[in-house]
């Protein structure tokens, strides 16, 4: 499953952005190190599915299905906050590092109101400045890049001088945090250093390189949160005009939220995501309830289009991880799984893989005997080396199958 990383300083709202988006209740506050331990939970990338072009309808087993839209599982991860001096072990750094570490993609929760200040302490709106507040979050995570590079020199080298390529050799040393090896070349070319032998990376080198291998490795958008105070409208834009090569998503986790849980409860009818909810019942509302709905309607769906919260999660998994949402059946005519269940499942492959790659990760034995899959749409076989587009529907088959 997809791991997501939330990211940022304390005070940020990112346990209001966790809570909202997987509908848990983690701890919030506004005292520092609130979420001391990760809390891990269910959320979803959502996207249109597949069953109204085939005019079938589908049951769903490893996902939801609901007013043609699947909800597929990610993992969401709410980490410690962070703060100047983390890579080092200061405040809960250690644990933040090591858990970021096995994310696939990180959201990067930043008071677009400006209302902590550098320490992450609740400080007057617009005093804060989130413009810095990224680049401090940005400076610890390279300088963990940094650490582990410069920290393990010795033992590149060494590998290097026995027969070791260097792009291996470096891969080696982060590998534990989730670098492949074409992380490594992209981060190595991007500077230049390709050619250039690793005994000869200078301090300002190697902090280049660790800048761009963390970019590579660990793709991160930025969601400003808190969009819906007075202060953040300027702050946003600036952010946005700052962070012009990230994706900056504004965001109320707060309003997400609110509306999440009043579904829940039956007093809306709302999708996450959606840019607009319908009260169910009017006269079952009370005042403070009505003024948070028709503020949420007039000043967040309105000004922004929706809370966010849904966008950026679809936007880290779909745009920055570059995801297929595939759906293999075993008979590709009637769209089912050998028990009949249509359309029961569907994977989130990344961008480049193949056929054999599916088969891998729906079982090893499946990948085994792999001799072609076919496709649903047309009936074509397609060979074990296809490479996966999204809304693809497509039965493996298998000479393992094709015993049984």
């Amino acid at each position: 499953m997809i791991k997501i990383g939330l990211i940022g300083k304390t005070n940020t709202g990112k346990t209001t952005f966790f809570n909202s988006a997987t509908l848990l209740s983690a701890e919030i506050s506004n005292y520092p190190f609130t979420t001391k331990q990760p809390a891990i939970g269910n959320a979803h990338a959502i996207t249109l599915c597949v069953h109204k072009e085939f005019n079938v309808q589908d049951q769903p087993k490893n996902s939801r299905c609901i007013d043609g839209w699947r909800f597929i599982p990610v993992e969401l991860v709410d980490l410690p906050g962070l703060i100047k001096g983390a890579w080092e072990g200061k405040g809960l750094g250690n644990q933040f590092l090591t858990i970021a570490a096995q994310s696939d993609v990180l959201l990067h929760i930043v008071d677009a109101s400006g209302s902590i200040d550098a320490s992450g302490k609740i400080a007057e709106p617009g005093s804060g400045d989130p413009i810095a507040d990224v680049a401090d979050i940005e400076e610890e995570l390279v300088m963990w890049y940094l650490k582990l590079l410069e920290g393990n020199r010795d033992k590149i080298s060494h590998a290097i001088s026995t027969g070791t390529e260097t792009v291996p050799a470096i891969t080696e040393v982060f590998r534990g945090i989730g670098v492949r090896e074409e992380h490594v070349k992209l981060a190595l070319a991007q500077n230049n250093l390709t050619d250039v032998p690793f005994e000869d990376f200078g301090p300002q080198e190697s902090k280049d390189f660790c800048w761009s291998l963390r970019d590579i490795s660990k793709p991160t958008l930025i969601v400003a949160n808190k969009v819906d105070l007075p202060t953040a409208t300027e702050n946003f834009n600036r952010l946005r005009e700052e962070y012009k090569d990230v994706i900056v998503v504004p965001a109320s986790a707060d309003a997400e939220l609110t509306l999440r849980r009043a579904e829940s409860k039956g007093i809306i009818r709302y999708l996450p995501g959606d840019e607009r909810f319908e009260i169910n019942d009017q006269t079952k509302l009370n005042d403070k309830q009505k003024w948070a709905l028709n503020f949420i309607r007039k000043d967040i769906l309105g000004e922004y289009m929706r809370t966010g919260v849904q966008f950026a999660i679809n936007v880290a998994v779909f745009k920055l991880l570059k995801m297929n949402a595939v759906y293999p059946v075993a008979d590709a005519q009637k769209f089912s799984d050998k028990h009949g269940n249509v359309l029961p499942d569907v994977y989130l492959m990344r961008s480049g893989s193949t056929v054999e790659d599916l088969a891998r990760e729906i079982h090893s034995e499946l990948a085994k005997g792999i001799l072609y899959a076919l496709d649903a749409r047309d009936g074509l076989r397609l060979p074990t080396n296809y490479q996966l587009k999204d809304r693809d529907v497509l039965s493996i088959v298998s000479a393992r199958t094709k015993k049984k």
